[in-house]
């Protein structure tokens, strides 16, 4: 979402869908992106039950492929997505489409309610809903987005290479981006906009390029021009400049931005729980410990999880994938240990279930089914 109320366009995906309002699975997956499908898969060998919720607006879905994926590059994102629910639903993972809006801990673990009223439960909860790109309050920037207008070179940089490229300044870390971006291509203007500037349109010397960043853009030979930015030049649907305030016009091929990233945790507050600053300033994340445990105030929160975007902003979609292997390899070592303990208790309790079938067996033996020795045919060699 951006930050005047706008979202870049992002389409629906097709989604298999199962309803399962009734059953508590081993676990519920919010999100269905490269972490959740990922641990569904892993989860999905390790003969859990495993139900996936999402709402089929991937975040990446307006970018023409996934890069840097080994084996995958280029593929489109919807496509990723496809692939990844049919191998999911091979090991039985269900699906239920819908967006999570409360999630609360019940007697079996949790219940998650959906946008639709419905609920799906699970004995352990694991966050991989992603986050949104909050778009600086620019016209025409949205419908761009993922295309012609880009924030990361190692999504999109090959294939904006030796272009004009313009990067939208608008805080601290755009001196990085430019000089970044200048590995892709010789061809880059820096626009200052934003905290950039003052209100009277001069260079902020709080915000605005230090002494040493002038150098270092001067040196690479990065182009430097005051905003701010007042709109997009669009040709036949592709970028074409930049239109500042006063109406000058600059013509380039690409335009990177810095968005916010704010996780999607919304529906998490039933927990207790909510997004955190990034430490770098560049949004908010759900944290987590180096296993994927979510954490509140520092301390673990037994039974959520969290992998992918929703808990490391910078993740790219490899990144989220391997992520979300690793967070289901543990949630499956969390249930197996609370099912030893289950199990451990029960065997030490003389009144257990499974004690009482054990003692059954040594005293009745076969006539605990109804099955008499004398009654019981003689094998061959022998009399009765």
């Amino acid at each position: 979402m951006t930050s005047n109320g706008t979202s870049p366009s992002i389409p629906r995906l097709p989604h298999p869908q199962t309803q399962t309002q009734t059953q508590t699975h081993d676990v519920v997956i919010i999100g269905g992106g490269a972490a959740g499908l990922s641990a569904a898969v892993v989860l999905g060998r390790a003969r859990r039950s495993v139900v996936v919720v999402d709402n089929g607006h991937p975040r990446n879905a307006p970018a023409a492929g996934v890069h840097s994926f080994l084996t995958r590059d280029g593929l489109r994102p919807a496509e990723l997505v496809r692939l990844g629910q049919e191998e999911a639903r091979s090991y039985g993972v269900e699906f239920v489409m819908g967006r999570a809006v409360d999630s609360r801990r019940s007697a079996q673990g949790f219940t998650v309610t959906l946008d639709d009223g419905s609920t799906v439960s699970g004995r352990r909860l694991l966050v991989a809903t992603g986050l949104v790109d909050e778009l600086p309050d620019v016209p025409g920037l949205a419908e761009r987005w993922g295309r012609d207008v880009l924030h990361c070179p190692y999504c999109h940089g090959w294939e904006v290479r030796d272009q004009t490229i313009g990067i939208l300044g608008t805080g601290p870390k755009s001196v990085h981006q430019a000089l970044l971006f200048r590995q892709w291509s010789r061809n880059i203007t820096l626009f200052l906009h934003g905290d950039m500037l003052d209100a009277d349109g001069t260079i902020s010397e709080q915000h605005g390029p230090t002494d040493a960043e002038w150098e270092q853009l001067a040196a690479r030979g990065v182009s430097v021009v005051i905003g701010p930015v007042a709109g997009l030049d669009v040709r036949d649907k592709s970028l074409a400049g930049v239109r500042l305030a006063s109406g000058r016009l600059f013509p380039l091929q690409a335009l990177v931005v810095a968005p916010t990233f704010t996780a999607r945790t919304d529906f998490l507050a039933g927990l207790g729980l909510a997004s955190t600053p990034h430490p770098l300033g560049v949004g908010t994340q759900l944290d987590s410990d180096e296993t994927g445990r979510v954490l509140n105030d520092g301390a673990v929160v037994p039974g959520v999880w969290a992998a992918g975007n929703a808990t490391n902003l910078m993740a790219q979609v490899v990144v989220s994938a391997a992520a979300g292997l690793g967070v289901a390899t543990m949630i499956n070592s969390d249930l197996i240990a609370a099912e030893v303990e289950t199990a451990v208790t029960a065997y030490r309790s003389p009144f257990s279930a499974a004690n009482e079938a054990r003692n059954s067996d040594s005293v009745l033996g076969d006539r605990r089914h109804g099955v008499h020795p004398e009654h019981t045919p003689a094998r061959e060699g022998q009399s009765r």
